[in-house]
């Protein structure tokens, strides 16, 4: 179908339409993010979405220039051939293909974002690098959220048509008036291009970056309302350094906060088994003695097995990831390092060398293994263990059975948690093992014999959460059977948080909350603390709990060391969330944006900074701590005691 009504215009004139097209299909595409994901941001009036949409243009604008410099230099350079057809056949054809893929960015964080919490960045490739099923995926992405694929097709096809609505008129006879007219188009053109990519020009003007988004909202989790896919790739392709700090001298930064932990305790090493259960997706909110004040009380949750172990085991009231992907996990849980705003594997400094709970114990005598039964590299966990001193790995390629396979991530759960269990029991003891299941990820699929068998929730995934909670029951049960069993500590927390249905997860602290659990069969290990607990903190809990007697280092605390000075923090997308106490302050690495009280304000609906400068002055004080270490000891290369 041809656009009968097609005019004519001014070779520039065109070049802005169709720049003026792709700036409003960005903010329609701007409101379809919002349209998919308005429950995950709060409070906003339509006065305050006027002001996002405005500051988002420029954010659009410099997107644009980047994808679409070489369409604007075939257009200006002043040479006649420009006006040519097949010239401006290629031109279209250019200019539609890759502004299409920069549309498909916005469309693909319509829905992934809800997962991440974060507009995707360039780390993306290195996250699903080492994927064998990387069309699997896709296609079961594409399968899921087939709607999306069908608006995407909309929006290219009216992309297209509202292209041919215009045709640039022939060429002017080129005297050398005209030639320099064009000429000095072209530079015209080529310094408004550098002025849109910057976000501005003027002396000391910086090129905008993510967090100038925070100029345009109230909280920073509305900061991905005003950005965009493209861009947020395109300004974290280079390498993300951190920066030198010193709020502190040496000796009162150690006194307020020193992750370098020296053994107190003179009682004799313990040297138990360390089993770490790692689960998918696992947020808090879908474990029903974790959340007794649900529905008046009536909650049950997805999981009845964890529930009846958590019953005989240690648990906290607070309890969060320090990131929300997969790949954030395995450096806080097993290396006490977690990843502030990139994933800590994909960084610059993965490389650094560090400890962790698996090379600690490996010098007392321990086997060590890690088991995840998706085929050996994927999310680079493989390359991560190996330099974390786990000396086996057991992976779908040392399993065989290819017949459990879930088709999409590698094998259920709950064969591969029983052939983990009859493994570790060829282990020489004591051991320490890691297992990260995968069965409780999108696309939420079951075995065909267990359709239907578990509870259905308001979201896919907890119904997964039954078939992965009857798997770690027949776990627990091979497991009782063996000699090392009783001999074992169990450590079982979640990778991330995900998806939420209740309010009261649908906040900064409930995007994070995860359970932690420490169960012992062979000892008296059972309560729950009122304490602020995160996934840093294991290493330093169970080395403190086995009597670890030497030096070590870990950016977490020992969770069952007595005081409440320990804090959680976590940074997603460039602003840390620092939990102390019943507090969580809000910064975005310059100055404090707010204060909350979780424990009368569980929906952070009231921002008290203003009301209490002292709490928050305390609490920024061991964040600031907690930035030089983290800061300066990454960049120095001190991630060990030594």
């Amino acid at each position: 179908m041809k656009i009968k009504n097609t005019k004519e215009v001014n070779l520039y004139l065109a070049l802005a339409y169709r720049f003026f097209i792709v700036l409003v299909l960005y903010t329609l595409c701007r409101l379809g993010f919002y349209a998919f994901n308005h429950s995950l941001f709060q409070g906003i009036t339509f006065s305050k979405y006027l002001v996002i949409l405005y500051g988002g243009v420029k954010f659009d604008v410099s997107a644009l220039l980047y994808i679409n410099l070489i369409f604007i230099l075939l257009h200006v350079i002043p040479f006649t051939f420009r006006y040519k057809e097949g010239y401006q056949k290629f031109c279209k054809w250019l200019f539609i293909i890759t502004n299409s893929i920069g549309i498909m960015a916005n469309f693909a964080d319509f829905a992934y974002y809800k997962y991440t919490l974060k507009r995707t960045t360039a780390t993306v490739y290195s996250q699903f690098k080492n994927e064998q099923n990387k069309l699997k995926l896709l296609g079961d992405f594409l399968v899921d959220y087939w709607y999306l694929l069908i608006l995407f097709a909309v929006f290219v096809w009216l992309f297209i048509k509202l292209y041919e609505l215009v045709k640039i008129n022939k060429a002017p006879r080129f005297t050398w008036p005209v030639y320099l007219l064009h000429t000095a188009l072209m530079l015209g053109i080529a310094l408004a291009c550098l002025t849109g990519i910057r976000g501005g020009w003027g002396f000391g003007t910086r090129p905008i970056t993510l967090s100038n988004a925070g100029e345009f909202v109230d909280t920073p989790d509305q900061m991905n309302l005003v950005l965009n896919t493209p861009f947020c790739i395109f300004r974290t392709l280079k390498a993300s350094k951190l920066k030198p700090v010193h709020f502190y001298d040496e000796q009162t930064l150690n006194s307020i906060y020193n992750p370098i932990h020296i053994p107190t305790d003179t009682g004799k090493f313990k040297p138990l088994n360390v089993v770490f259960l790692i689960i998918e997706s696992l947020g808090k909110e879908h474990v029903g003695s974790l959340n007794t004040d649900l529905d008046g009380g009536k909650y049950k949750g997805y999981t009845p097995f964890l529930d009846s172990l958590i019953s005989q085991s240690y648990t906290f009231t607070h309890t969060y990831a320090n990131g929300r992907k997969s790949i954030d996990a395995l450096p806080s849980v097993i290396t006490g390092v977690p990843s502030i705003r990139e994933p800590f594997i994909l960084s610059i400094y993965s490389g650094n060398k560090t400890t962790s709970i698996a090379k600690l114990l490996s010098d007392k005598g321990y086997e060590t293994a890690f088991f995840h039964g998706a085929p050996n590299g994927s999310m680079g966990f493989s390359s991560y263990t190996h330099l974390a001193g786990i000396k086996h790995y057991f992976g779908q390629n040392e399993y065989k059975n290819t017949g459990d396979t879930d088709g999409t991530w590698g094998i259920w759960d709950d064969p591969f948690m029983q052939y983990m269990a009859q493994t570790m029991n060829t282990f020489k003891r004591p051991f320490f093992s890691s297992f990260f299941s995968l069965s409780s990820h999108h696309p939420f699929r079951l075995p065909d014999e267990y359709k239907g068998k578990f509870p259905k929730g308001p979201l896919p995934v907890q119904e997964i959460f039954g078939y992965t909670d009857m798997a770690l029951r027949n776990f627990f049960k091979t497991a009782s059977t063996m000699p090392w069993y009783k001999n074992t500590l169990f450590v079982l927390c979640a990778d991330h948080a995900t998806v939420s249905y209740y309010p009261e997860y649908q906040t900064t602290p409930g995007y994070f909350s995860i359970p932690i659990v420490l169960y012992y069969p062979g000892g008296n290990l059972k309560g729950k603390a009122d304490k602020v607990v995160q996934q840093i903190d294991i290493m330093p809990t169970v080395l403190n709990y086995l009597h670890y007697d030497k030096p070590y280092f870990a950016l977490g605390f020992d969770a069952f060391k007595e005081g409440n000075d320990n804090f959680a923090v976590n940074n997603n997308d460039g602003t840390f969330s620092f939990y102390q106490g019943d507090y969580l302050l809000i910064n975005d690495g310059k100055e404090n944006n707010a204060l909350y009280n979780l424990k009368t304000d569980r929906l952070t609906k009231n921002n008290i900074l203003e009301k209490e400068p002292l709490i928050a002055e305390k609490m920024e004080k061991y964040l600031k701590a907690f930035i030089q270490q983290y800061n300066n000891r990454m960049i120095e290369n001190k991630l060990t005691a030594n």
